[in-house]
């Protein structure tokens, strides 16, 4: 029984655009908040250092400015989300408010971690991408639907062909990307396969 998880068709929602190739995820989430015990308040520490200077004064940053703070549609470009394979990176980004990333391409590992929490990541073309993120400057409060299913984004009268890896995309829409609690709600027979295995003691 997987009924507790949830099938993921789509997202939608309004957009936020995080300009800039090669975002690590030590920009998005800085490892001095990793020493948390859980990973609530994470949200208000996404992208900390690009948001704010020293003395905690705000720099020019999208999720500083007040027409994106319902955004959960984030917006991005080449190779996000590499470095460190930190899985507090997309929990940030979740806790802030997004539900699906955008972008041009995506660390593998962050991508993964992002499927783990329900969160699909999304590719397309480079102009695709710029042309999304400048409707967003221009449209804050236009909504953006992202089809996981039919691998499409429209925003506006525009409709665009996007890309989602074939894993991702079943274990989305079959209700199947949460493997804690795909593997809890089998516990029987997690607990029967393991007896049958002899380097297991149960």
């Amino acid at each position: 029984m997987t009924d507790e998880i949830p099938e993921i068709d789509s997202v939608t929602g309004t957009g936020v655009p995080v300009r800039g190739n090669d975002i690590d995820t030590d920009q998005i989430i800085p490892a001095r908040f990793m020493k948390v015990v859980t990973f609530d308040g994470l949200g208000e520490f996404a992208f900390f250092d690009l948001r704010f200077d020293e003395d905690d004064n705000q720099k020019d940053h999208p999720f500083n400015e007040p027409q994106f703070q319902d955004a959960s549609v984030l917006a991005v470009n080449a190779n996000f989300g590499c470095g460190s394979s930190r899985e507090h990176a997309p929990q940030a980004l979740m806790r802030w408010g997004i539900d699906a990333i955008v972008g041009e391409s995506f660390a593998e590992i962050f991508a993964g971690n992002c499927l783990a929490l329900g969160i699909p990541t999304v590719t397309a073309d480079h102009e695709t991408i710029v042309e999304l993120q400048e409707w967003i400057d221009e449209n804050p409060d236009g909504e953006i639907h992202v089809d996981v299913e039919e691998e499409t984004v429209t925003y506006g009268d525009t409709t665009v062909e996007a890309t989602v890896d074939d894993a991702q995309r079943r274990a989305l829409t079959e209700g199947v990307w949460d493997t804690t609690a795909l593997m809890k709600s089998n516990a029987d027979a997690v607990a029967e396969k393991a007896a049958e295995l002899p380097y297991v003691d149960v």
